[in-house]
């Protein structure tokens, strides 16, 4: 089965992201409404097959002009092992809205190996970052 790339958010099927990334661990339980608001202030991709269905999804929420931070990035479990989260990665850091940007980050828990291929390292002076962090914002 062949897969394509569109970063065109119409084009995307909001269900299939919202079911996958509401039962992750970083956007548990995120409403709808929330997921939708936020797709549409990205720069979002998604992986479909020749039948036009979502198979992956990632964005970028940036000013297209210093800063990008990469996030909810998946490949649904039966199309993991196909090469379409790497695939993925090259398609978005080759966007022409992505390029020389001073700054890319993102936070992962587990998929280190992945986008340490694609240049990105542990924070080189972590001290000068903050955050506020409420990981149960979706949570009742």
């Amino acid at each position: 089965m062949n897969f394509y790339i569109v970063d065109k958010l119409e084009e995307m099927d909001l269900v299939v992201i919202h079911k996958t990334l509401s039962s992750t661990y970083w956007a548990k339980n995120i409403p709808f409404p929330i997921l939708v608001k936020g797709l549409k202030n990205s720069l979002c991709f998604g992986v479909m097959n020749t039948d036009h269905q979502q198979v992956g999804f990632a964005r970028m929420i940036t000013d297209r002009a210093t800063f990008a931070y990469l996030a909810d990035v998946f490949v649904l479990p039966e199309y993991r092992g196909l090469g379409l989260s790497k695939r993925l990665m090259r398609h978005i850091l080759d966007h022409k809205d992505l390029q020389g940007l001073r700054r890319m980050a993102l936070a992962t828990s587990d998929a280190h190996g992945l986008y340490e291929k694609f240049g990105f390292k542990a924070l080189a002076n972590p001290t000068s970052f903050m955050e506020v962090w409420q990981p149960d914002v979706y949570s009742n």
